[in-house]
């Protein structure tokens, strides 16, 4: 394995002692100890956690190896020095390393390079006691086999158990929160939050429930930092009458109506009447309801043994909330940033949803992080969008900016990779949970079935234009608010949330004075956070230390502005300092025949069809993977349904760093038509999963007899001959923009320009860059099988890559 800790704050020697000695690592028993190996069996004998007498620790020690020749308790007896190599033999066992399978027992440093583990700062073959000190500071901090720090790992064993119930505020070792906190006694409690806005038109302002967990040292007047998670999910879903409503998607493409529309003609623009608050009748420190367990998410579960509360909501319209769904809109950001409110003082909570009784969040230190994936992130970063004083920063995962670019591209209807025919409206139904609950539903039921009409109507599968219902879904209008630091991850092979999203996000905000942060993996829609080869936990923990505690930990320098998980290598991950620069430098490839190639284009009319055989687009629209796969390797069954140019075995690796543009100069037979694109690398090697792979089940601890997560990596697939790099969408009628008809008349060439899907991808050398112009997309575009000729000139058509060279 590769190691790769990007959250190891340097840290001075008398630094490493004070936080060795505020863990217990050294205290009076053994601080004074001059003899190295004296001082390291009781550095491991506080590590054997498992061992309570004496007689138990030796048959531990002889379970490693020092040497080639002596286990740990032979070579305690018997040395008069602490070697170096001896401490890294050891030091790899209790990270779990194997002798003769990880390293050798006969040079461990070199294995420690090669893993990238640190290695301490040391003159000679032996110890010193200070430089024995600085060596088990950083062993703490390291990472182990399973992509954990040594000092998580003790903490897993009940390390800091004696340290439950005496503590008065986080304690912190290499600049990150340490478990202290007893998870087996958080404060669970439910409060209702009176949110300003009234989305199922009652006459009354909404009440949204939260669920709460809190240190049980909050009742003694800790004021605390919050995690908070918004997830329609949270409180249940609707998948059966979601299912009835996803829309069919075998369907013909249709001409649209010219039109000169503009911006102006279809921008949001709308204020709601909110009702009075309500009145207050009393007020209370002790809410009336509690829970049993959450819908959790396993980050969340890691900080509330640190000193941390973690808050859930589902938002509007779900169980025990009021309100509707409207998936995105401005009243869901309105819903999301109320709960903000109220842990900042700002909007009152009520212990139920009729007595009015008022309950603080005294315990709040008013600073709130933000949290999850996919929606969950999407719902951050709406939040962020409007500068709501307390929201210090937002951790959005494989999140939405734009709900456009989620559902629609280029004015084409784009399905999310996997759910063909979802659209906001079978959102809005699957997480309507407020239908769990009959009773409660009987009373909203012909609100909802309007509303889930109104939706219908906004979305506007007929067109897939822009309009006003997108426009109000859309978060980059409002970047310009944002106040908070950002972090964003997001996987480059992720076409449920494209990575369209993330990155107008991380461009979006470059000049808010903010610190923004990305890590982007290869992976798809995923969580992150319990990969061995990268630290992320630590990165969070060293993020979020610094923004809700405070600590100067030096998290905004410490951690780089770009990650970036290389495509070409296992385990892989390197710092940039910018990601899709617009001043990046750009290849041009000219299209000739079937060639892509920088010198001068050959004037030629390249022509291809969009039907297919009716026994083949019957297979295909069952098994796209299919479709795919023979589209990548240019199947006789579809050979005259694309075009294909490649460019000549690369000299060098070329790096694809940002968005790709096809300008080309197209016709089509009929008034309409669309297009579809892909870039391909064409060439044979081992290539790594999308979808990580599970190494071992519940392996990863968030503390002592705490809940846990399971350890997954990516590892290398089978060798395949390519790899679809990215993809781009347009209808021809929306070659201006996406909410404004052109007219397309058969047989006429338009100019058109493609901005494809933003990407980080490393090309080898001897492979070959390709792309593949065709219409249908199998997995994405409606279905239509229509026969429709389309022709390119390629003397006005161009590739434009924006390569990497810093």
């Amino acid at each position: 394995m590769k190691n790769n800790q990007f959250a190891i704050r340097p840290t001075s020697f008398n630094d490493q002692i004070k936080e060795l000695k505020e863990i217990g690592f050294l205290d009076k028993d053994n601080e004074s100890e001059s003899n190295p190996i004296r001082l390291w069996k009781s550095f491991l004998s506080k590590s054997f956690l498992e061992a309570k007498t004496s007689s138990i620790f030796e048959e531990k020690l002889k379970t490693y190896m020092a040497t080639e020749d002596q286990n740990l308790n032979e070579y305690l007896d018997y040395a008069t020095s602490l070697s170096v190599m001896a401490f890294y033999n050891v030091s790899l066992q209790l990270l779990k390393f194997n002798p003769n399978v990880d390293f050798n027992l006969s040079d461990p440093l070199s294995a420690m390079k090669k893993i990238q583990l640190m290695i301490a700062d040391h003159n000679g073959d032996n110890f010193t006691i200070d430089e024995l000190k600085s060596a088990w500071y950083w062993l703490l901090a390291t990472h182990n086999k399973n992509g954990e720090t040594f000092i998580d790992s003790l903490a897993a064993k009940g390390f800091f158990t004696s340290f439950y119930g005496k503590i008065t505020q986080p304690l912190l070792f290499n600049g990150k929160t340490l478990p202290v906190f007893d998870p087996h006694k958080l404060i669970r409690e439910v409060v209702y939050v009176e949110s300003p806005q009234d989305s199922d038109h009652d006459g009354k302002r909404d009440l949204l429930k939260a669920e709460i967990l809190r240190p049980q040292e909050t009742e003694q007047g800790l004021k605390v930092p919050i995690l908070y998670t918004a997830s329609p999910y949270n409180q249940g879903t609707n998948d059966e009458t979601g299912e009835k409503l996803t829309h069919n998607v075998n369907i013909p493409l249709k001409h649209k109506e010219p039109n000169n529309l503009q911006y102006k003609d279809i921008e949001y623009n709308e204020t709601k009447m909110v009702p009075e608050p309500r009145e207050i009748n009393g007020q209370t420190k002790r809410a009336e309801e509690d829970f049993a367990r959450e819908s959790s998410y396993t980050l969340n579960n890691y900080f509330l043994a640190r000193g941390f509360a973690v808050v859930y909501m589902a938002g509007i319209g779900t169980k025990d909330s009021d309100g509707l769904r409207t998936t995105g809109d401005p009243d869901e950001t309105i819903s999301t940033v109320s709960v903000i409110k109220w842990l900042t003082g700002q909007l009152p909570a009520f212990t139920n949803r009729t007595d009015n009784i008022e309950i603080k969040a005294c315990w709040s230190n008013k600073k709130v992080a933000m949290t999850g994936r996919s929606y969950l992130g999407t719902l951050a970063t709406a939040a962020a969008t409007t500068g709501v004083p307390g929201l210090k920063t937002v951790i959005s995962e494989a999140a939405i900016s734009s709900w456009y670019d989620y559902y629609r591209d280029g004015g084409l209807v784009i399905a999310p990779d996997g759910f063909p025919g979802e659209d906001a409206d079978v959102l809005a139904e699957e997480t309507f949970s407020r239908r769990l609950q009959p009773g409660d539903f009987h009373n909203v039921k012909h609100l909802w079935n309007q509303q889930i009409k109104d939706i219908e109507t906004g979305e506007d599968r007929n067109t897939g234009n822009y309009n006003r219902f997108w426009d109000a879904r859309n978060y980059h209008k409002n970047f310009k608010n944002i106040k908070a630091d950002v972090f964003m991850i997001h996987g480059l092979n992720d076409w449920n949330v494209k990575p369209r999203n993330v990155e107008r996000l991380w461009n979006g905000i470059k000049n808010n004075g903010v610190t923004e942060k990305i890590i982007l993996h290869q992976g798809q829609h995923i969580y992150i956070n319990a990969f061995r080869s990268i630290d992320y936990n630590d990165i969070i923990n060293l993020w979020l230390t610094h923004e809700l505690l405070g600590v100067d930990n030096q998290a905004k320098e410490i951690i780089p502005n770009v990650i970036i998980q290389d495509n070409t290598k296992v385990e892989t991950w390197n710092s940039y300092k910018d990601w899709s620069d617009n001043n990046n430098g750009q290849i041009k490839y000219n299209l000739s025949s079937d060639k892509l190639s920088a010198e001068n284009s050959v004037n030629q009319s390249l022509s291809f069809n969009d039907k297919l055989a009716q026994k083949d687009f019957d297979f295909y629209i069952k098994h796209n993977d299919a479709w795919e796969k023979d589209l990548l390797s240019n199947d006789p069954k579809i050979t005259n349904n694309q075009l294909i140019f490649k460019t000549a075995e690369l000299k060098k690796d070329l790096i694809i760093d940002g968005k790709a543009e096809v300008n080309l100069k197209v016709s089509s037979n009929q008034n309409l038509g669309l297009l579809s694109f892909q870039l391909i690398d064409y060439g044979s090697q081992k290539r790594l999963t999308v979808s990580p792979i599970l190494l071992a089940k519940n392996a990863l601890a968030a503390t002592y007899d705490w809940r846990e997560d399971d350890l997954r990596e990516f590892t290398y697939d089978k060798e395949t001959p390519f790899k679809m790099i990215t993809k781009g969408h347009l209808n021809l009628q929306n070659r201006t923009a996406p909410y404004k008809n052109d007219e397309l008349d058969p047989n006429v060439f338009y100019d058109i320009n493609v901005e494809l899907q933003p990407t980080f991808y490393k090309i080898l050398q001897g492979h070959q860059l390709g792309l593949i112009i065709y219409a249908t997309d199998f997995g994405m575009t409606v279905r239509g099988n229509q026969d429709i000729d389309y022709t390119i000139k390629t003397a006005d058509s161009s590739l434009i890559v924006p390569i990497h060279t810093k």
